[in-house]
């Protein structure tokens, strides 16, 4: 019987823990879905009406359950300040744009923590049976997943997110430079394509109508292009952004500043996919040795082992 409410409590506990690394993080989404959905309410379309923001039932619900996770965060902010900051642009590049996003993040962080914690204890006992080695396996399972899980969702992301900015760049200034050739000003072109680009790329149209909305709002251009650098986290972004400052600065014509750029970075883009190219080759090595290899040696040496065996047979 005590074996039996031990084994419950455990598959309990692990639940637990893993609705802890899965719902916690996803408080942070929803808080950033619906700081989305209340920015993109003050836009006004074409047609004079606005999306609505959803208030209420389960969305609201769920909401209100994020308020825990975010308090449990708040304690856990006093930190040093450059690490929040660092924490906080992390965050951001990989799609957290909130302001509380570090608050939500470091009480899934600490929730998934706990979760690991009561895990442990409750392995405890088995550590000094005959099931000694598979509560340490669990427990030390459990560790690394509180541990390392929230910062490898927020790696994943961000890398995810990189991919598409890397991929996208090129495209963009391609359109800038088509737009401000046609007579754009720089402003107007990016308000423009973030339109062209909102199928394909989503994110970066999300950082592009940001930083045109900063723009309306009079910050000054260096400044909003330096911000969404920050904001994407590429470095063909920062210099783009100090590209465009030193034109800026020295007053050279921005036509051909763009130009020279773009054809840079298509450059680029191409030497990134052959690079890719080019390591398939190494990739494909391992699973050539583990799977296909031993296939083939099966296929070409067991008739010639089958007949061995019956000519021995025969004798």
């Amino acid at each position: 019987m005590q074996g039996l409410f031990l084994q419950n409590g455990l598959n309990f506990f692990a639940l637990a823990l893993l609705a802890a690394g899965v719902s916690g993080l996803g408080f942070i989404g929803v808080r950033h879905a619906r700081t989305g959905f209340q920015r993109r309410a003050r836009l006004i379309d074409a047609n004079g009406t606005a999306p609505a923001v959803p208030t209420g039932g389960a969305f609201a619900a769920f909401s209100g359950l994020a308020g825990g996770v975010r308090r449990l965060g708040g304690r856990a902010e006093g930190q040093d300040p450059s690490q929040l900051s660092q924490l906080r642009n992390r965050l951001m590049q990989a799609g957290f744009a909130s302001r509380e996003a570090v608050a939500y993040y470091l009480g899934a962080r600490s929730l998934a923590l706990i979760a690991a914690t009561v895990v442990t204890v409750m392995l405890l006992p088995l550590a000094f049976s005959k099931s000694a080695l598979g509560a340490i396996i669990m427990a030390a399972i459990f560790a690394l997943v509180a541990i390392l899980g929230p910062d490898q969702f927020i790696k994943m992301r961000r890398k995810g997110r990189e991919r598409e900015y890397r991929d996208g760049f090129p495209d963009l200034l391609d359109l800038l430079v088509a737009s401000v050739q046609a007579g754009l000003s720089l402003d107007a072109a990016v308000a423009r394509i973030g339109e062209e680009l909102a199928n394909r790329y989503p994110n970066l149209t999300e950082h592009l109508m940001l930083m045109t909305l900063e723009l309306r709002a009079g910050r000054a251009r260096k400044e909003a292009w330096s911000r969404l650098a920050d904001r994407l986290g590429i470095d063909e972004a920062r210099s783009f952004a100090t590209m465009l400052r030193q034109a800026e600065d020295m007053g050279t014509s921005l036509g051909d500043t763009l130009t020279a750029f773009s054809e840079d970075m298509r450059a680029k883009r191409i030497l990134r996919a052959e690079e890719l190219a080019n390591s398939l080759p190494a990739k494909l090595m391992l699973p050539l040795i583990l799977f296909i290899f031993p296939c083939l040696m099966g296929v070409l040496i067991l008739p010639a082992a089958v007949h061995i065996a019956q000519a021995m047979g025969h004798k």
